[in-house]
């Protein structure tokens, strides 16, 4: 019988980023987006949204790498309990990291199990520092953005209260770019984080799933 944890990870990943997509269109329909674009002048939101785009691109494919893992040890689970012993699979027909796992039947694989869930852990590693970065970015943002606004009242000289106006405006334009960048890193650091959450909560099940595995079909004891 399929395990909840064996649905098709691909699948719920486009669900997810379905979701994040409409919410960007629902930003951009409201003139959100649009509006704080056009008001940074740093053009740091531009820095922020082209890395998310580019680590969620990153985060999809590596949902549909750790799905096809999932998918082909579920097979060979159902295969093994099937027949009570590691079934003989030939090497072409498992993914790079369970075929290892076929050449180690009948020894020790636990060294190889720990392996190969620092190898998948590894690959998530880019997406936590991307996250970091855009959160970071984001309080750059916030910095430029006060600069800014603080530049106008330096090269005003002596207080003129017809110019107040004009100092005001553009105080405000600097102050825009400082919200409006914190808004964008913390949106898509925080995102991010979520998505990868998912990523990390699928490898462990998937670690865990490979460990119990080796130990009833591959270890010494194993039939």
């Amino acid at each position: 019988m399929s395990r909840p944890q064996d649905s098709n990870l691909t699948l719920r990943a486009l669900i997810i980023l379905g979701v994040i997509a409409f919410a960007f269109y629902l930003g951009t329909e409201l003139g959100l987006i649009g509006a704080g674009l056009e008001a940074d002048r740093s053009y740091l939101s531009y820095l922020i949204l082209g890395l998310y785009f580019g680590a969620t691109l990153h985060w999809l494919w590596l949902a549909h790498a750790l799905s096809a893992e999932r998918q082909r040890l579920a097979s060979l689970e159902a295969a093994a309990n099937a027949r009570e012993t590691l079934p003989e699979l030939s090497e072409g027909s498992l993914p790079p990291l369970l075929a290892n796992l076929q050449k180690k039947a009948g020894g020790d694989a636990s060294a190889l199990v720990g392996a190969v869930g620092d190898d998948l852990a590894n690959r998530h590693a880019l997406g936590h520092f991307l996250s970091d970065v855009l959160l970071k970015l984001g309080l750059v943002g916030t910095v430029v953005g006060f600069i800014l606004m603080l530049l106008p009242v330096g090269e005003f000289g002596a207080f003129d209260p017809e110019r107040v106006p004009e100092l005001l405006a553009a105080m405000s334009a600097g102050m825009s770019v400082a919200l409006y960048t914190t808004l964008a890193g913390l949106v898509t650091s925080t995102l991010l984080k979520a998505q990868y959450y998912l990523l990390d909560a699928s490898l462990a099940r998937f670690v865990n799933r490979l460990v119990v595995f080796t130990d009833v079909h591959m270890g010494p004891d194993a039939s």
